[in-house]
């Protein structure tokens, strides 16, 4: 029969069981062992030497203690068989069984401690205690032993047979106070642990200090890290003679993670500039469109034809943001494709002929050859070229494929002032323009670098040269 249950008092709520109930306000929940150790990696380095020495030092200790108490109990008992010898040396066997003991002239230190016995009957005993003197009739006519009792102090026994053809005669029994040895060995077991706990002690404190000393380079270098990383400075560890070997690969890692780092920004900042720099042109006539749709009235085809350029510079724009940011993700994948050479030349040439109908006319022939890049880079490619050379051409731009056993070349020519050949790969550096028109552009230096790295990356290449009269630059591409 279940019991009968207990009825709560109306408005007092249950308590909620013990693995319900939320924790204690100022009560530490329990961490496990990873959250007791030091948070620093010097208080890790110390508690660690701190255990390693606690453990080498009772071992230490311990073998000390151990070997010392050995020697002890050896002296001790080469006391008590010198002293049993001395004794045996003037008790004299006849041939009937029976013994005598000569009396020495000193023989106090002999009597002191020593029995002698015929078969289990004593001849000579001392003065002892009541446990002592059992304890030596004990080893009486049983051979050579050693005995301890622990009553009323600490004695030590050693049973000396003498014996007479073959048989044991008589037996001569010595006894030693343990006392001044356990003195000795309790003596040394306590220097040993205060000289341990002082060792260990000198060891954690000469162990955090030398550690913090070792460690301080390490968190200036990464304190000096992070603030370069920060403002973005060009200062570097660089190599020293001075330095250990550890820190000398640290920085020499750290300068590697800054130069990176470095590269990093530069990229960020290049390609900014890059799409800043593709962007110009949709941009512009994106606006010049709408300025123009907005001046006034305008008919209906005039309308259609401006959302129509609207539309198709928006769609550039597009283009060439997914060239440049593809690019820059994929350098390796970006050239992935193929395309018709002399159908992307005579595209572009077309499209730089109807945006720019004032600028000197654009023409491309060549042979047809099909190339590994696809549409869209080729033409993200030779964009900045017609863009410099329409800066400085005077009457004629000529684009011009030809095929090679490993590719083709696409030529892209004006007849301008020219490049020096001294500048021949100086043309092709950031922000660098030269030529006696070259301020007399809004040009940013930027497309001549874009389309060499474009190409690069294509696994071609971008170079200029030597022409009769004005600037050649001729592309390689790889085969399609």
């Amino acid at each position: 029969m279940r019991p009968p249950a207990r009825l709560r008092r109306p408005g007092r709520a249950a308590r909620p069981s013990r693995a319900e109930q939320p924790p204690r306000a100022g009560r530490p929940r329990r961490r496990g062992l990873s959250g007791t150790l030091p948070a620093t990696l010097r208080g890790r380095l110390a508690l660690l030497a701190l255990v390693t020495t606690v453990l080498w030092v009772a071992l230490l200790t311990a073998a000390f203690n151990v070997a010392l108490h050995e020697i002890l109990r050896r002296q001790a008992d080469d006391l008590l068989r010198t002293r049993a010898a001395a004794v045996a040396a003037t008790v004299d066997i006849r041939a009937d069984g029976t013994i005598a003991v000569r009396e020495p002239g000193d023989d106090g230190a002999l009597d002191s401690g020593i029995w002698i016995y015929r078969g289990g009957h004593v001849v000579e005993r001392p003065a002892a205690p009541e446990p002592l003197q059992r304890g030596a009739d004990a080893l009486a006519g049983k051979g050579t032993r050693f005995a301890d009792t622990s009553t009323p102090r600490s004695t030590r026994l050693y049973a000396m047979p003498l014996s007479s053809g073959g048989v044991q005669v008589a037996t001569v029994v010595a006894a030693a106070s343990l006392e001044p040895y356990l003195l000795t060995a309790r003596s040394a077991l306590a220097g040993s642990l205060g000289l341990a706990l002082l060792l260990v002690g000198g060891v954690y404190l000469v162990t955090r200090m030398v550690i913090g000393r070792a460690l301080r380079p390490v968190s200036t270098m990464s304190d000096q890290a992070s603030r370069w990383s920060r403002y973005g400075a060009a200062q570097r560890f660089g190599a020293r003679e001075a330095r250990p070997t550890e820190l000398a690969a640290l920085a020499a890692n750290l300068d590697q993670l800054l130069d990176r780092q470095a590269a990093v920004l530069r990229h960020e900042q290049q390609l900014t500039a890059e799409l800043s720099h593709e962007l110009r042109n949709p941009l512009a006539r994106i606006t010049a469109e709408t300025d123009w749709l907005t001046a006034r009235p305008r008919t209906a085809d005039q309308s259609r034809s401006s959302h129509r350029a609207i539309a198709a510079a928006a769609t550039q724009m597009a283009q060439i943001c997914r060239t440049l940011l593809s690019e820059a993700r994929q350098p390796s994948a970006a050239a992935a494709g193929r395309c018709a050479a002399l159908d992307v030349a005579r595209a572009v040439a077309d499209r730089s002929r109807a945006e720019h109908p004032e600028a000197p006319p654009v023409t491309a022939s060549g042979e047809p050859v099909d190339v590994g890049v696809t549409p869209e880079l080729l033409e993200r490619v030779l964009a900045p070229l017609l863009d410099n050379a329409r800066r400085y051409a005077a009457r004629a731009i000529t684009l011009e494929c030809v095929r090679l056993p490993d590719g083709a070349r696409v030529f892209v020519a004006d007849d301008g002032p020219g490049v020096p050949a001294e500048h021949a790969e100086a043309v092709f550096e950031a922000g660098r323009r030269f030529g006696s028109e070259a301020d007399a552009h809004d040009g940013a230096g930027l497309g001549l670098p874009l389309a060499r790295r474009l190409a690069r990356a294509a696994g071609g290449d971008i170079t200029l040269v030597p022409a009769p009269r004005g600037a050649r630059f001729q592309v390689t591409l790889p085969p399609g």
